[in-house]
């Protein structure tokens, strides 16, 4: 385990088995370097990490693709992911965070730079919100691309469900939907999760970010129950991502190649693993 609050484990273990070809880390950040990609901290802050040090980690791993979400605001287009994508040869593709008036005027460029979603939150400063849902979910639609949904608490799913019904475009949501280790398989959001992946066609979850929703702490034990009930129910609808490099965290940050091997562990199969990581990753974000 590594004392940073902010900033990874520079030193990630390797796991136990290696994972699939073509696997994919579907949420991770990258902030820098600052030198290139002077930040403005109004804006949003996070560790000095470069596209090397992330490429390290995903190596050591042996994870070959990565989506890559926009940390902050730019100033609307997000040069650090398009460095990124452009030097990695098809394997990292794009997540924005714009509102719609802005990714109308953005599209042909971010569709030219392997772009594949938007992202809307209720979580983030400065972020566009959940309102802009049905605003986005057309063009979303004809793009072919996923609405990631970055929540604070799993209630607000309570009210999000009746409105992703009514939309056909993929939403992702993200962190497990925020369902925490002290919630219990019955809460009401976590079981009105559970309703949407059985009963749709276009909802999915990313297992992600567990050792910061857990309430017990390491080894993050009452995160395993919801992460296996998710896996039981939809594994054709379910991505993993690291959330490397593990920004503003309040607890401490954990080693990526632990909890690589804890996802290992509670997926228990190979095809579903390759299923995870690989084949609905590819059928989500589009990889080649």
């Amino acid at each position: 385990m590594n004392s940073l609050i902010n900033g990874p484990d520079w030193y990630p273990k390797i796991p136990k088995i290696t994972p699939p070809a073509k696997a994919c880390d579907s949420h991770a950040h990258l902030y820098g370097p600052f030198s290139r990609f002077p930040i403005d901290p109004e804006n949003g802050n996070g560790p000095d990490t470069t596209y090397e040090q992330y490429r390290n980690m995903l190596d050591i791993l042996g994870v070959e693709r990565a989506i890559l979400v926009q940390a902050r605001d730019y100033g609307t287009v997000d040069h650090v992911t398009i460095d990124a994508i452009e030097r990695a040869n098809g394997n990292i593709k794009g997540i924005a965070a714009m509102p719609r008036e802005a990714l109308e005027k953005n599209i042909d460029f971010l569709l030219s730079k392997d772009f594949c979603g938007i992202r809307l939150s209720s979580f983030s400063p400065g972020a566009v919100r959940l309102d802009e849902l049905e605003k986005m979910a057309p063009l979303i639609k004809e793009l072919g691309w996923t609405i990631l949904l970055h929540l604070t608490t799993i209630e607000e799913i309570l009210e999000l469900a009746p409105r992703i019904r009514k939309i056909s475009c993929n939403i992702l949501f993200d962190h497990l939907a925020r369902v925490r280790g002290d919630d219990s398989l019955d809460n009401r959001g976590f079981l009105t999760l559970i309703n949407l992946l059985q009963e749709t066609e276009h909802c999915w979850v990313k297992i992600c970010s567990w050792y910061r929703l857990s309430a017990s702490g390491y080894p993050y034990d009452d995160m395993k129950p919801f992460a296996q009930r998710l896996i039981k129910t939809r594994p054709d609808r379910l991505v993993w991502g690291s959330n490397w490099p593990h920004p503003n965290s309040t607890v401490e940050i954990p080693n990526d190649g632990i909890l690589l091997n804890q996802f290992l562990d509670w997926t228990d199969h190979e095809e579903t693993l390759k299923q995870i990581l690989v084949k609905n990753p590819e059928k989500l974000f589009g990889f080649k």
